[in-house]
């Protein structure tokens, strides 16, 4: 039974931020889907994955494609056909209870400058945590991440 960790974005891009986790969820042995609710965001970081650093790859591919089920990180706007260990939502993507309870983890990444991005996460740390899912706030407004909020499995 996994948790959800929400990341409160306010000094990382998000690219950047996805980068470090993929890199670690990658190392713990998980295959990994990250949801997002546009095309066009998945582009953006589908093209940070490919170049950025430069002396480094990160494997992905994106949903559609003939190798879906085995990519280690599919980038998707829908269910992920990678059989993911980890789902990573961004732009505020939908995640069911069932998905955290399924998962070994689940990450929500959002914009702490953005009013809208906010508030979605907000309603999505409500309604995991009424469903009984455990949940973890992560803040990087020291600087650094620090946990500042959990809410434990019912």
């Amino acid at each position: 039974m996994g948790e959800a960790y929400f990341y409160h974005l306010t000094q990382s891009p998000s690219d950047v931020a996805l980068r470090v986790l993929l890199g670690k969820s990658l190392q713990a042995g998980w295959r990994v889907a990250v949801r997002g609710r546009s095309d066009a965001v998945l582009d953006r970081l589908d093209e940070a994955l490919w170049l950025q650093p430069p002396d480094s790859f990160l494997p992905h591919g994106r949903a559609g494609g003939p190798h879906d089920a085995v990519q280690p990180v599919l980038l998707t706007t829908g269910d992920a056909g990678n059989d993911p260990s980890c789902l990573v939502s961004v732009e505020g993507a939908a995640v069911a209870p069932e998905e955290v309870t399924r998962m070994d983890r689940v990450m929500v990444l959002f914009d702490g400058h953005d009013e809208g991005a906010l508030q979605t996460a907000r309603e999505q740390w409500k309604a995991l945590t009424a469903a009984g899912c455990a949940a973890k706030y992560w803040s990087e407004a020291s600087g650094r991440w620090e946990m500042k909020a959990e809410s434990k499995r019912d």
